[in-house]
């Protein structure tokens, strides 16, 4: 996957000063060794350790001189990609978001052009080429001005991984900065591979005990720290107990007690201390608020993505 990113990356016209940083989290498959021959160009920081998506980007970005941000390894861009993101950055004139339409690696289908989200943070793909202004982008391909990426902070290095682009992108709608999905251009992305899951495969939705866990317990806590108003307490109460019986019937269904141990327990216990633990992180938020309730939801949909997946899908199979 990182040899097709960086040869996208290389591929691009428009003649774009590109500075290409690689976090190498302490791998064991080789990378370095494809980096110093293909791409000896590239600038490297090592780590000794698995730090998790969070702190590797966060790490990126602190060391990039250039002036925005983008793109993760197993993605890849169409040729002007970087040429469309930057002028329309140029035309807005102002800090933004933006993101450009995502397709499958394998098949090439169009995936989504960017998410909306239902009021427990659950990702929608948005399918209209119509509607430019989404909840969130998916991070595969997040072009943000350095300098924004600073002022919310970046990612939430307590995430780990998993849903710190949708953190991210409701920390800027926030704020009154639009997160865009622009029409031309795009990018291929192998879903799910860093993780397993998150893909439809033979009619049914994969996922892993992993992914479903960091999921959760990441949506349970931009819920708390984003959602404006008192509203968040009473959705956070109804979460609970919609976790609570999605649990036991997902444990149920699949005769697999490990369901609920390894991910709805200890999810439903963070959930319940979320607004202690996390009061700082809402605190600090929330004072930086410059939009309603109303228009923060604009971009959310009513219906929960979950029930429409299970209509669709059935229940997921979790490995």
């Amino acid at each position: 996957m990182l040899d097709d990113c960086l040869r996208s990356v290389y591929s691009q016209i428009g003649g774009l000063d590109v500075e290409v940083i690689v976090h190498d989290d302490a791998s064991t498959d080789g990378s370095l060794g494809l980096l110093a021959k293909n791409h000896p160009q590239v600038r490297v920081i090592t780590s000794t350790e698995n730090v998790g998506f969070c702190v590797a980007n966060n790490r990126m970005a602190d060391a990039a001189r250039e002036n925005y941000l983008l793109l993760n390894n197993d993605a890849a861009l169409d040729t002007d990609a970087l040429q469309t993101l930057l002028s329309e950055a140029i035309r807005i004139g102002g800090d933004a978001i933006l993101t450009l339409p995502q397709r499958d690696w394998e098949t090439g289908i169009e995936v989504d052009r960017g998410c909306f989200l239902d009021v427990f943070n659950n990702p929608v793909p948005n399918a209209s080429p119509l509607r430019a202004d989404v909840a969130y982008v998916v991070g595969a391909c997040l072009w943000i001005p350095r300098a924004l990426w600073h002022v919310l902070g970046g990612f939430p290095a307590w995430f780990g991984s998993l849903a710190e682009d949708a953190y991210l992108c409701c920390a800027a709608r926030l704020r009154g900065i639009p997160v865009r999905c622009l029409t031309d251009s795009g990018y291929r992305h192998r879903q799910g591979a860093s993780f397993g899951g998150n893909r439809v495969s033979a009619g049914k939705l994969q996922t892993t005990i992993r992914r479903r866990f960091l999921s959760e317990r990441n949506k349970v806590a931009i819920l708390v720290v984003c959602m404006p108003t008192f509203f968040v307490w009473g959705l956070l109460a109804i979460h609970v107990a919609l976790l609570l019986v999605e649990g036991v019937l997902m444990s149920l269904l699949r005769m697999d007690a490990g369901i609920f141990g390894k991910i709805y327990g200890p999810v439903l216990v963070y959930a319940c201390r979320a607004p202690f633990t996390l009061r700082q992180f809402r605190n600090e938020m929330q004072a930086k608020r410059c939009v309603s309730l109303r228009e923060y939801l604009r971009t959310f949909t009513w219906m929960p993505r979950k029930l429409s997946l299970l209509w669709r899908h059935g229940v997921p199979e979790v490995r």
